[in-house]
């Protein structure tokens, strides 16, 4: 009887290790997977563009073709318009957007994005995507965010691309980028950069593209910090991470996103969206 009781015991005891120690099937093990939420700011005070979220597009607001090309994306858990006006609101609801209201008094998307950050504590990484980029690239979001998931110690990704016009070097709207041989960002300017004093063959310049990935610690710290010297002088909010000695990886592309700062350059993404 004894010896019976013992082996069911012992019996009991494995199968509870079989059931139990088994491997977690990859649909359970989805919950420790994690979670980048993709952020896209669309403000409507604008000194060159008033309202510019909602400039209709080949016949849809531009924020809503930057949000349905990040909605393609496979790395994102959800997608997010923040805003801090009630008519982008009610237009990206009416387009099915998930919206959260923020402070109109945030002078940067990157502080509006660590406002949105508070409301959803499970984001682990948290992607910035300009709003105003309606070509965006679904597969280039998702290498940095991928990038991102891949190594937590990476704290902040964005990417740039060869500048193949060179005669939008001295244009301050376009931001050009130097790097150096480990692919980090070593400074971001509206000027020529670098400087050719002399032309070595294999000279390549870039320009920065207006995306960036945060780990959420590093984001909670970066907006703790006070506009700093450079970031001030050139109205880029990348340079106050660099000067507090973040590392910035950079993802190279050959994708072209123009982005829409005046009603000319909507025009011009139209005719492409159309041709």
């Amino acid at each position: 009887m004894k010896a019976s009781l013992s082996r069911e015991k012992n019996l009991s005891r494995e199968a509870y290790l079989f059931r139990f120690l088994q491997p977690v099937p990859t649909h359970l093990s989805l919950a420790s997977k994690p979670h980048i939420y993709g952020i896209i700011p669309a403000r409507w005070a604008s000194s060159r563009f008033p309202g510019k979220p909602l400039h209709l597009i080949a016949g849809k607001p531009l924020v809503q073709h930057v949000y349905d090309r990040v909605s393609q994306c496979k790395s994102l858990t959800q997608v997010i318009i923040a805003t801090d006006d009630e008519r982008i609101e009610r237009v990206c609801k009416n387009f099915g957007a998930t919206v959260c209201m923020t402070d109109p008094s945030h002078e940067s998307g990157t502080d509006r994005i660590a406002e949105v950050a508070t409301q959803f504590p499970d984001a682990d990484a948290l992607m910035n995507l300009q709003g105003d980029e309606p070509l965006i690239d679904p597969e280039l979001v998702d290498e940095l965010a991928n990038a991102l998931i891949e190594d937590p110690r990476l704290e902040m990704i964005t990417a740039g691309s060869p500048l193949e016009d060179l005669s939008l070097q001295n244009d301050p709207n376009v931001v050009k980028l130097v790097l150096n041989r480990r692919m980090e960002a070593l400074y971001f300017s509206r000027s020529p950069l670098p400087h050719q004093r002399n032309s070595p063959p294999d000279i390549q310049v870039y320009r920065h593209l207006g995306i960036y990935g945060y780990q959420r610690q590093f984001l909670e710290r970066f907006i703790s910090l006070p506009p700093s010297m450079l970031e001030r002088t050139e109205s880029l909010e990348q340079l106050r991470a660099l000067e507090d000695g973040a590392r910035i990886k950079v993802i190279l592309t050959n994708h072209q996103a123009p982005g829409v700062d005046t009603p000319e350059q909507a025009d011009l993404i139209e005719s492409l969206l159309t041709s």
